[in-house]
């Protein structure tokens, strides 16, 4: 279940934190799909401060700080481990399917939506019950569903539907697609610019990114297509939105992009199959599979300041970066 077309590599990778208050620095969660955990680093100390067991092979993460949880998806398991950012623990263990990739969380904390790769749908989850059995809504999609954004509203959501080369528009409450965009071939994730209303599809079969215009939602529309290195799998905005990072598998190399002219500024070389990325402050972190790493940049030249070391083929597919906030 990987961005190209190659078979899932087991492996599993999560990682719990320590506490933190509203003002701390946040935690990177990476999963780890070969020793089927996660790795916990502090992102004020850049240390693995904690490794917690999740379910078997685990690909997506999101780390929602105003729900004060961290989700996991675990193919394998076809589950989606729960994991408790103050008490560091996995406090709930979710079905999900039969086979969850790519996870978001509404912005409220209140929401769960898990790509089910096998059963062409999407899944909504209440986020915030203490024992959810079972599945809020199951929404038909495209097929071969990777990635997943959600929108700030709390009710829309992106699907990439890989094998269809589209992604779908989603009313998560009326519980049906309301529109599709055609991009390129094969989009596995998606980053969504809130501020741009724009959606960036990163297409692994054929290298690029397709920039959609999201500001009418029924009717979205690609405005640019972005050439970057090979088989695109993560993005993430850097430098308060100026710069968009995006790591490519099968060229061992990050693509740099100014986000206002969608211009590549540079090629990072010197990673070893990058997959998840994320940025927080003036720093990128790229997760290495091949590699069992994370390497830190200094977002505004790329420069690489330090290499965390982490579980076995880490992902960290997916917004891993959280704290929780104090109620």
């Amino acid at each position: 279940m990987t961005g190209s077309a190659t078979p899932v590599r087991t492996g599993v990778a999560a990682v719990l934190l320590c506490c933190t208050s509203a003002g701390a620095a946040p935690f990177a969660y990476i999963t780890n799909q070969g020793s089927h955990d996660v790795s916990v680093i502090d992102l004020a100390t850049q240390h693995v401060v904690a490794t917690v067991p999740v379910g078997r092979s685990p690909a997506g993460v999101v780390a929602s700080s105003r729900a004060g949880r961290v989700f996991v998806s675990n193919p394998d398991s076809k589950t989606i481990s729960v994991i408790d950012m103050r008490r560091q623990e996995v406090v709930n263990t979710l079905p999900a399917g039969d086979g969850p990739v790519g996870i978001d969380i509404s912005g409220d904390g209140k929401r769960l939506y898990v790509a089910d790769w096998y059963r062409n749908r999407l899944l909504a989850f209440d986020a915030q019950a203490a024992n959810a059995a079972k599945p809020l809504a199951s929404i038909a999609v495209g097929r071969a569903p990777a990635g997943v954004a959600a929108h700030p509203d709390g009710t829309t959501v992106f699907v990439a539907e890989r094998d269809d080369d589209s992604v779908a528009v989603v009313d998560a409450r009326a519980r049906r697609v309301l529109a599709r965009v055609r991009v390129g071939s094969h989009p596995f994730a998606l980053f969504y610019d809130a501020p741009r209303s724009r959606l960036y599809a990163l297409n692994v079969q054929s290298n690029d990114v397709s920039v959609v215009d999201m500001r009418e939602i029924r009717r979205p529309a690609v405005i640019a297509t972005v050439k970057v290195g090979k088989a695109p799998y993560g993005a993430a905005l850097a430098q308060g939105g100026a710069l968009l990072y995006v790591t490519n598998q099968h060229e061992d190399t990050v693509s740099v992009i100014d986000a206002a002219s969608l211009k590549v500024l540079r090629t990072l070389p010197g990673f070893a199959y990058p997959e998840g990325i994320a940025a927080h402050a003036d720093r990128v972190y790229v997760v290495n599979w091949m590699d069992d790493n994370v390497q830190v940049l200094d977002a505004a030249s790329g420069q690489k300041l330090k290499t965390i070391a982490t579980g076995q083929n880490s992902r960290g597919f997916g917004a891993f970066i959280g704290a929780p906030m104090d109620h």
